[in-house]
């Protein structure tokens, strides 16, 4: 049981501190915090410049993160490229200041497909010598069964990407 409790203790700062603030039939918000051992400006550089490096490709349309790109800048897109010449627009910027924050509006993935849109925020502030980043997802909509129903699922994948991205940063590898 010591043993146990000795590794929880070790692998705590590792993991993602992630949750699903709130959610009802027409919407939730979902929170994702954790700390990079890097400067929000280094952080921020790879969030929007090296995402094809860490984005899990299972969560493309096109099965490849190396067709994503983020355009940071007003109206700027979080976008993919698709075989063939097609292309997916994910969110919108809206909001850019590198190094500090990035906002976005709009569904991700499947969300496209239904009446939800959304807004994130992607804040980074100096911390313990590295960057505490703090995501914030809030998306409305109708779904007959329910927004709350996509809740968790959106959690887990954002938890993942973020998770993924601070790997990346700290050892190389996003897994």
């Amino acid at each position: 049981m010591k043993k146990i409790a000795t590794l929880i203790l070790v692998l705590a700062p590792l993991c993602a501190n992630a949750e699903v603030v709130d959610s009802s039939s027409n919407g939730f918000t979902v929170k994702v915090a954790l700390t990079v051992k890097a400067a929000p400006a280094d952080v921020y550089r790879k969030l929007v410049h090296d995402i094809g490096e860490w984005w899990n490709p299972e969560h493309t349309f096109s099965g490849s993160p190396h067709n994503l790109s983020i355009d940071d800048k007003p109206m700027g897109c979080f976008c993919e490229k698709l075989p063939g010449g097609g292309g997916v627009r994910h969110l919108e910027v809206v909001y850019a200041s590198p190094g500090k924050s990035l906002v976005m509006t709009g569904g991700l993935g499947p969300m496209q497909s239904i009446a939800a849109t959304g807004s994130m925020k992607i804040q980074l502030s100096p911390a313990d010598g590295g960057t505490k980043l703090e995501m914030v997802y809030a998306v409305v909509g109708y779904l007959p069964a329910g927004m709350q129903t996509w809740a968790k699922p959106a959690d887990g994948m954002l938890t993942e990407q973020f998770t993924r991205l601070r790997n990346y940063i700290e050892k190389g590898n996003p897994k």
